[in-house]
């Protein structure tokens, strides 16, 4: 009787099928095997499932064997893990619907069936705010292509009109920058670029990018870029928003402080300033979403210096009350 050409992939298929269909509270019997290896048209006998289990082991799979019947043991990724990546994608702004989805089920497959059903269950993305931008999973590979290729990058940016339509800035003319670093904040992706003609870094949201393309000319602006500290960047940008530097003191109610912590690390100097406040001083660029940030503590926050900053928070204050 001729073999099955599927024979001599039988390791491969038994492999899989442990890592498939067994986790600690699901392992497989030997004659378990040996009826999923026969649905792929595999024949085996019981010595020779034995032989192949201890060449998996010898390859660095680790099999447990638990009375009689064996279950894969430690993996690559155990599922508190797999629940963190889960967590996140599902939570990421920027990712649409279907590519969350599509990620999620791709992350079920490195558990076994019955745990990647478990993962199923943590799944709440339907009617989430998502990105509609289905290509911005590709802008990132894009992006990073040119950044570790040294090439600037052209691209169409746009926004979206009242009508919820694209509207594309420059009248649709293409942007050319020098990318340096992909950036996460406030759950999008932003890129980070020189734009040469104005001398100066800006930052893009990936997902309002498109028709993004390398050139072949090499990056510009090397310098301004080595000048930033990406670790205490993201602490004085505030969404994103680029203003002038300037070191802000401000007070705040002592239960705030995991608040400020969050915010710019706990490298900053807290300094109280009575049984009920701290002051801290901190390097920020002053924006329209600094002080958004700082409306949201209400009076339990004050700007002490410099007086431009704590008299441009007074007149946005004004304003905003203005209107009712």
């Amino acid at each position: 009787m001729a073999k099955s050409p599927n024979q001599k992939l039988k390791l491969l298929f038994l492999a899989r099928i442990l890592y498939e269909n067994t986790d600690e509270n699901h392992p497989m019997s030997v004659q378990d095997m040996i009826s999923a290896l026969a649905s792929n048209d595999i024949s085996a006998e019981r010595k020779s499932i034995y032989d192949d289990l201890e060449a998996l082991e010898r390859f660095g799979i680790d099999i447990v064997r638990e009375r009689g019947r064996y279950y894969v043991g430690q993996r690559r990724f155990e599922m508190p893990e797999l629940k963190l990546l889960v967590d996140s994608v599902q939570s990421s702004k920027f990712i649409t619907e279907n590519k969350t989805l599509s990620l999620i089920k791709k992350i079920e497959g490195l558990a076994s069936v019955h745990e990647g059903r478990l993962l199923q269950r943590q799944v709440y993305v339907r009617g989430r705010v998502k990105s509609m931008n289905e290509s911005v999973y590709y802008n990132v590979d894009e992006l990073s292509a040119a950044i570790s290729r040294d090439r600037e990058i052209r691209f169409k940016y746009f926004e979206y009109a009242v009508t919820k339509e694209r509207r594309f800035r420059r009248g649709g003319e293409h942007y050319v920058i020098s990318p340096f670093a992909l950036m996460w904040d406030d759950e999008n992706y932003y890129l980070l670029g020189y734009d040469a003609p104005a001398g100066i870094l800006k930052h893009f949201r990936v997902d309002k990018m498109s028709d993004i393309s390398s050139l072949e000319s090499r990056r510009q602006g090397r310098e301004e870029f080595e000048k930033v500290d990406m670790s205490a960047y993201s602490k004085k940008v505030f969404g994103m928003f680029t203003g002038a530097e300037q070191t802000v003191r401000m007070k705040f109610k002592n239960h705030l402080v995991g608040a400020v912590i969050d915010r710019f690390g706990k490298d900053i100097m807290i300094i109280a300033a009575d049984s009920e406040h701290f002051t801290v001083s901190v390097p920020v660029a002053v924006s329209p979403q600094f002080f958004a940030w700082l409306f949201g503590f209400g009076d339990e926050v004050e700007i002490l210096s410099p007086q431009s900053v704590r008299q441009e928070m007074k007149d946005r204050l004004a304003a905003a009350a203005a209107r009712y």
